[in-house]
C-alpha cells in the first residue's frame, strides 16, 4: 500500500541512529563510551519533580488549555521578560510538549510550498527535515569555524530573495557550541527588518553559557513582533524525558500556533506544566551546578581534544557540544571523510561520536571535516574517551 509522497521528505537526527548501533555493540558485549547524545546525565531536580507528584495528587490530571496552562504562561512570560529584557504577555507564550513541536508549528504557520529558509549549517537537523516537509526551499548559510562558528553576514544577505520568508537561528549552538555575537545579532536583525522576514530564535540552551553573555535577537530594536522565541525545559533542567518546551512570539501568530497545537495534541500535559511553573520560580541552585559541571568538562574535553594529533577544536562558549576540526586526522588513517573516522573510532576505538554531516551537507567550498561531542557525560569518561581515541588516531 502506497504512502504519501511527503514522507520521503521527513529527515532523521543521526544521533538516534548511533545510539541505536550504540546499544547493538553493547548487546553483543562490547563497552562503548558515548559522546553522541546531546541530553544532561543529570536527574531532574527533586523539588520539581515533587511538584509534578504534587499536581497528580491534587488531580491536575485533565485537559487544559491549548495554549497551556494561565499560571505557567504567566510565569514562562515573566521570566522571559527578565531575561531577554522585552515586555512579554502571557497570551504571548505557547506551551507545548517540548521544543521541537516549536520547530515544526513555526515552520508550517509561516512557510507556503516554495518559500524560502534559511537556516544555520551546520545545524540542528530537524530544520531542513522540516523546511523540507511542508515544501519550503531549504537555504543553508555557513557558520564559519574562523569567526568562531558566527555567520558571515555578507554571504547570509547574499542569499536574501524574493522568496525569503524566514530566518532560523541557534545561539548558543547545537553543534559547535558556539555564540552568535551581538555584532553578528545585530546584522541579522537589519537584515530581517529590511526585508521583512521573520526569525525564530532557537534559544534553547540560553542557560548553558561559559564565556559572555546571552543575547537574544527578540531584545533588539523592532525585532519583538517578527522574533519567534523557542526555549524550554530539557536542557536547563534536565527534563529531557518530560517534553515541555514554549513558544513566544506576537499575539496574533500565537493564536494560529495554539490552533496547529490543538489540532495535533489538543494540550500538554497539564501536571508536567505544574512542574514547569516550579522549575521556573523554585530555587535555581541545581543549574548553577549543572553549568558549573559542564564548564568544567568543556575545558577537559577541549584540552583533550587539542592534544591528539591532527585534531583542532574551538573553545565553546556554551550548551555541551564540541566541533573539532578533524580534516588532518582523516587525512593521517586514510579516510576521505569524518563519517568514515566516526565509525573507525566506534568499532576500534570503542568511542560513539557524530560526524558533521550528522547536521548538515558539507557547505560550499568547505574542505573540512568535523566530528561533534556531547560532554554530557561524566569526567571519568571524558578521560577514558580520549585515551582512547588518542590511542587510536597516533596509533
Amino acid at each position: 500500500m502506497k504512502t504519501a509522497h511527503r514522507l520521503g521528505k521527513l529527515g532523521m537526527e543521526n544521533a538516534f541512529e548511533v545510539l541505536a548501533e550504540v546499544n547493538k555493540l553493547k548487546s553483543a558485549g562490547r563497552d562503548v563510551i558515548s559522546f553522541a547524545i546531546g541530553e544532561p546525565d543529570f536527574e531532574t531536580p527533586a523539588n520539581i519533580k515533587q511538584a509534578c507528584i504534587n499536581a497528580i495528587n491534587s488531580n491536575h490530571t485533565h485537559y487544559g488549555p491549548s495554549n497551556g496552562i494561565l499560571p505557567l504562561r504567566e510565569a514562562i512570560a515573566d521570566y522571559i521578560s527578565q531575561t531577554r529584557r522585552i515586555p512579554v504577555k502571557a497570551n504571548e507564550v505557547v506551551v507545548m510538549p517540548g521544543g521541537k513541536p516549536v520547530i515544526y508549528y513555526t515552520i508550517h504557520a509561516l512557510v507556503d510550498p516554495g518559500d524560502e529558509v534559511i537556516y544555520p549549517n551546520p545545524g540542528f537537523p530537524i530544520y531542513e527535515s522540516v523546511i523540507n516537509f511542508v515544501g519550503g526551499v531549504p537555504i543553508p548559510a555557513p557558520l564559519i569555524e574562523e569567526k568562531n562558528f558566527n555567520f558571515d553576514t555578507e554571504q547570509l544577505e547574499k542569499l536574501i530573495t524574493p522568496k525569503t520568508k524566514l530566518i532560523i537561528l541557534n545561539s548558543p549552538q547545537n553543534p559547535t557550541g558556539g555564540m552568535l555575537t551581538k555584532q553578528n545579532l545585530e546584522e541579522i536583525a537589519r537584515i530581517a527588518i529590511t526585508n521583512n522576514l521573520w526569525v525564530l530564535s532557537d534559544e534553547i540552551y540560553s542557560r548553558i553559557i561559559y564565556d559572555g553573555e546571552f543575547l537574544s535577537i527578540s531584545s533588539l530594536p523592532g525585532m519583538k513582533d517578527r522574533t519567534i522565541i523557542l526555549d524550554g525545559f530539557s536542557k536547563t533542567y534536565a527534563m529531557t524525558g518530560w517534553r515541555l518546551g514554549y513558544g513566544v512570539m506576537n499575539e496574533t501568530l500565537a493564536e494560529h500556533m495554539t490552533r496547529l497545537e490543538t489540532n495535533c495534541e489538543s494540550c500538554t500535559n497539564t501536571f508536567i506544566q505544574h512542574a514547569g511553573i516550579e522549575a521556573l520560580q523554585g530555587p535555581q541552585d541545581s543549574v548553577l551546578e549543572m553549568v558549573a559541571e559542564f564548564k568544567f568538562r568543556r575545558n577537559l574535553i577541549v584540552a583533550g581534544l587539542n592534544d591528539i594529533r591532527g585534531i583542532c577544536c574551538k573553545m565553546p562558549s556554551g550548551a555541551f557540544y564540541a566541533y573539532p576540526n578533524v580534516t588532518e586526522a582523516c587525512k593521517n588513517l586514510g579516510f576521505g571523510t569524518a563519517k568514515e573516522l566516526q565509525q573507525y573510532l566506534l568499532h576500534q576505538a570503542g568511542v560513539a561520536v557524530l560526524p558533521g554531516t550528522s547536521f548538515g551537507a558539507r557547505n560550499k567550498n568547505d574542505p573540512n571535516e568535523y566530528l561533534r561531542f556531547s560532554y554530557a557525560t561524566s569526567q571519568e569518561n571524558i578521560l577514558k574517551g580520549l585515551q582512547l581515541i588518542k590511542q587510536a588516531i597516533e596509533k
